[in-house]
């Protein structure tokens, strides 16, 4: 089938490859001309999708970026992965509509279009189905194929990958969702049909709520232990041990990435703002996790104070990794920018490193190289802010006047601590 996939990031690249390879023909719209002409020459801004893949199938013609959304004439399966963030706090839809126009202008009897952007329930029922009609003439249902199937890529996973994750699928009737389920049987191991659209757009966010909540949940947890004076670490370790009725969950500096810091927030809001009910849980997860940052930042004052008699101005310190989560470069909504960005404000003379951050990247933070001449013991703190392998830690650990490990991954010592 002639596929066309509408954005070719971190969702919408393996998918266009992985389809590209399961025998389809494949077309990547990446609206970003920098981005598509970077795809076309072969070379991969996504770190699990190996350059040598890329160029593989584009060589081979199955795989071909374009920014002209001329091309998605004729498709079979158009595939939206575009991003829904938000803007001013409130769900931003702008780019699904965007691509819902582009599609519905090149819209044929006979086509499917799948919405995998996550959003609140009813977008693709009260949203994109309406635009595809407007725009095309056509029927939804009668004349051509809708539904929706949430994402489900975690960057960085070796274990769990598009292929092999099991894919939620729905359909606005029966026959649209027997065509959904075909084409996503040709580029997963397994899919699970849900009963309606909206039980599908539910599922994927509340599989993030989830994790929202309960890493507040332990986030509060690692706030009260420390006042306590108890190892929240050891804590959670014991508590692991019960074999039913338990998940482990870890503290951190917060949350990042393209889904916890968004997806729970478009399920509340659209509750409060359709239905004027309050999800007082999701809310006060939110508080919670925005919060953190802020909370290691005091961590970082009160230690500096404490041991050294001085206060965040003018102390040099080394913050280890910008991205939200180890081996990525994903700095997208990441708790480590916004604790730098504090400390920065605050006066203190910071050095970054990050080997999956660029020189200047994408946020503008100062980069350090890993071959900088600097000590760790010239500086007068180091903040563990993502634990990527790459770094040396034993090193820092051996060398730093105080470290505060943010990941729980470093063992505790008189001058190591852990949040």
């Amino acid at each position: 089938m002639h596929i066309c996939v509408l954005g070719q990031g971190y969702v919408g690249l393996p998918l266009a490859l992985r389809a590209a390879e399961a025998g389809h023909t494949v077309t990547g719209y990446e609206p970003n001309g920098q981005r598509c002409a970077q795809l076309a020459a072969g070379s991969s801004y996504i770190e699990d999708i190996d350059s040598s893949r890329l160029r593989d199938l584009l060589h081979s013609g199955a795989y071909r970026p374009t920014d002209d959304p001329e091309d998605l004439k004729g498709f079979d399966v158009a595939v939206i992965t575009v991003p829904t963030p938000l803007t001013d706090r409130t769900p931003d839809l702008s780019c699904v509509r965007d691509a819902a126009r582009e599609l519905a202008a090149r819209l044929e009897p006979g086509a499917t279009v799948v919405l995998e952007s996550t959003t609140h329930p009813g977008t693709t029922r009260d949203v994109l189905i309406p635009l595809l009609e407007e725009g095309s003439g056509l029927t939804a249902g009668r004349d051509f194929h809708v539904g929706f199937s949430p994402e489900r890529i975690d960057p960085g996973n070796t274990v769990w990958r598009l292929e092999n994750t099991p894919k939620i699928v729905a359909g606005l009737t029966e026959a649209c969702l027997s065509r959904v389920k075909a084409f996503y049987d040709t580029v997963t191991d397994a899919t699970v049909s849900a009963s309606g659209l909206e039980e599908a757009e539910l599922a994927k966010v509340f599989e993030n709520t989830y994790r929202h909540v309960n890493i507040a949940l332990v986030n509060e947890l690692s706030r009260m232990a420390h006042t306590l004076g108890v190892d929240v670490w050891h804590t959670l370790e014991l508590a692991a041990t019960k074999p039913f009725g338990f998940t482990k969950f870890l503290p951190g500096p917060g949350v990042g990435g393209h889904c916890l810091p968004i997806d729970p927030v478009y399920l509340s809001h659209h509750v409060k703002t359709q239905h004027g009910q309050t999800f007082r849980l999701i809310e006060l997860a939110q508080d919670i996790n925005d919060s953190q940052p802020d909370y290691v930042v005091r961590r970082l004052q009160d230690a500096l104070s404490r041991r050294f008699r001085r206060s965040v101005h003018g102390a040099r310190i080394l913050a280890l990794g910008t991205a939200y989560k180890p081996g990525t470069a994903d700095a997208r909504q990441s708790p480590a920018v916004q604790v730098i960005d504090r400390l920065r404000d605050m006066g203190a003379d910071i050095t970054v490193v990050d080997p999956y951050v660029p020189d200047g990247g994408s946020r503008e933070i100062p980069f350090a190289a890993a071959e900088n001449d600097a000590s760790v013991a010239d500086f007068d703190a180091v903040v563990l802010l993502t634990a990527h392998a790459e770094f040396d830690l034993a090193r820092v650990a051996a060398e730093a006047a105080y470290v505060l490990d943010t990941r729980g991954v470093m063992a505790t010592a008189p001058h190591v601590e852990r949040l």
